[in-house]
């Protein structure tokens, strides 16, 4: 048990899997904590377990998010919420499904949690943690942000804005004391799987990390003031070198003329 207040930590879809992980971490980690997720149950039983052993602070909120008027909630929370320091954008989900075997009111449900929810909440907690000089916000993304082939694509193409947009939050908060970082977990295992049509047991062993695992190398990749962490990559100078290539595209990707490829096809045509 910790005695030192770190402020509170605002974690969504905490009632398990890895949004509880974070609030067992976090807790004993010296935050107090709001946990929020649509299972009140869940949530209560939570916080009673992570009260008695850390000795936090545990408020539980049930809440829908892809409801205006428990968005509206949490993001009023974040703005006004003097102690919250840090703010867990975890809730989300999956699928497993081919696009054309996927249902489309599926598919915008999950732009509108995975891409809209987490946008907003960024954005209510930001300006507050820039004005306070201080404060963190870790996005949950995926692997599929890079391997956009490997699961359902609108899956893929939200864990895309997840990174790319805490990226360029980072880029733009740096100088203003506030943090941003973006997981990228591989398989791991949790409910996710079952609620995104593969069972977990389904995958090889060899490609799945435990839960706990997980969170503490993220953790971990925060401490170490890391923008992206990808848990289970071996060598950061892979990543670092994915990210110099892909800055060296720069000075290529906006000229005033086509590239020299085009034109001599246009000419030859």
């Amino acid at each position: 048990m910790t005695h030192i207040h770190k402020g509170t930590a605002l974690i969504t879809g905490a009632s398990s899997g890895i949004g509880a992980i974070y609030a067992d971490r976090l807790a004993r980690d010296g935050y107090d904590l709001i946990l929020v997720a649509r299972n009140s149950e869940k949530l209560q039983h939570l916080a009673r377990k992570l009260s008695r052993a850390s000795g936090r602070s545990v408020e539980t909120i049930a809440a829908d998010l892809t409801q205006a008027a428990d968005l509206d909630r949490i993001e009023y929370m974040l703005k006004t919420g003097a102690d919250i320091t840090l703010l867990v954008n975890n809730a989300g989900f999956g699928s497993t499904a081919p696009l054309l075997q996927s249902d489309v009111a599926d598919m915008d449900r999950m732009i509108t949690l995975n891409v809209s929810v987490l946008m907003r909440l960024a954005y209510a907690a930001a300006p507050a943690f820039a004005a306070r000089g201080r404060g963190t916000i870790v996005n949950i993304a995926s692997i599929v942000a890079i391997a956009p082939e490997l699961l359902n694509g609108v899956y893929g193409g939200t864990k895309a804005f997840v990174l790319a947009f805490s990226q360029s939050l980072q880029h733009e908060l740096a100088n203003k004391g506030v943090r941003v970082q973006a997981v990228l977990p591989g398989a791991t295992a949790t409910n996710f799987w079952n609620v995104a049509g593969t069972p977990v047991e389904q995958l090889p062993d060899g490609i799945v990390m435990n839960a706990d695992d997980m969170v503490d190398a993220a953790l971990a990749g925060l401490e170490q003031g890391e923008v992206v962490t990808i848990p289970s990559l071996p060598d950061l100078r892979d990543w670092n070198a994915f990210e110099a290539a892909r800055k060296a595209l720069g000075p290529g990707l906006s000229r005033s003329a086509p590239a020299a490829r085009y034109r001599s096809q246009r000419l030859a045509a």
